[in-house]
């Protein structure tokens, strides 16, 4: 018998990727360290956004040789939740990010956002973006026991959605989110808008790589993007 064909879903990351906002993670992690008397250059935070918090300071603990203890991880995540928020309501979605999402919902087409951030910073943004968790699928950091590049939120998303993970497109802008594909055993897609470059994409697992959310929904039928 013929196995009938399986319907593609889009597992998107968020910062990054359908919203414009590494580098205010960038700086608020950055003005965080150093109200912390960390000195870390801001080019190494950048190659750090979109791993988990715990994977992060322990980069940033090798980096530095300093240890961050229980309680000076908390307050730099506080300071960081501080220093993000205040720039957080001038983020804005990357071009066609919208439309996308607007297009896949139109088709019937699953999709769901998992992002490495927890609520308390990805709802701001969510609401720019125009997503609700109470009406789409979304899985923060708090709802999985690891994040990237641990396959943990991807996984939860396709299981939210119903969806077999063999037939997801997990979207993202960081190598941490393809080898956080890879290890799901999704197919990655790399946007080109956290700064990283498409070797370093491709390398990383990405099978196709865009410049923006508006060049993936032009060339969506190239990744299985039809009912």
């Amino acid at each position: 018998m013929i196995e009938a064909r399986q319907q593609t879903s889009f597992l998107f990351d968020l910062d990054g990727t359908l919203v414009d906002s590494v580098y205010d993670h960038v700086l608020a992690w950055h003005e965080a360290l150093q109200e912390e008397g960390v000195e870390v250059s801001v080019w190494r935070l950048h190659r750090k956004i979109g791993m988990s918090g715990g994977l992060f300071t322990k980069a940033l603990a090798r980096e530095t040789g300093r240890e961050f203890g229980p309680e000076m991880l908390e307050r730099l995540r506080q300071l960081h939740l501080k220093h993000y928020n205040a720039r957080s309501h001038r983020t804005r979605p990357l071009p066609g990010a919208k439309e996308l999402l607007a297009h896949l919902t139109d088709n019937d087409i699953p999709w769901a956002i998992a992002t490495s951030g927890r609520i308390e910073t990805a709802g701001p943004v969510l609401k720019i973006l125009g997503v609700d968790p109470a009406r789409h699928v979304v899985i923060t950091r708090d709802l999985v026991r690891y994040a990237k590049p641990d396959p943990d939120l991807f996984l939860a998303a396709a299981g939210k959605l119903g969806c077999g993970i063999e037939t997801a497109c997990v979207v993202g802008d960081a190598i941490w989110d393809m080898l956080a594909a890879r290890r799901a055993r999704a197919l990655g897609i790399g946007l080109l808008t956290g700064g990283y470059g498409m070797e370093e994409l491709e390398r990383a697992g990405a099978y196709r790589v865009y410049e923006d959310p508006a060049d993936l929904l032009a060339h969506l039928d190239e990744v299985g993007g039809r009912r």
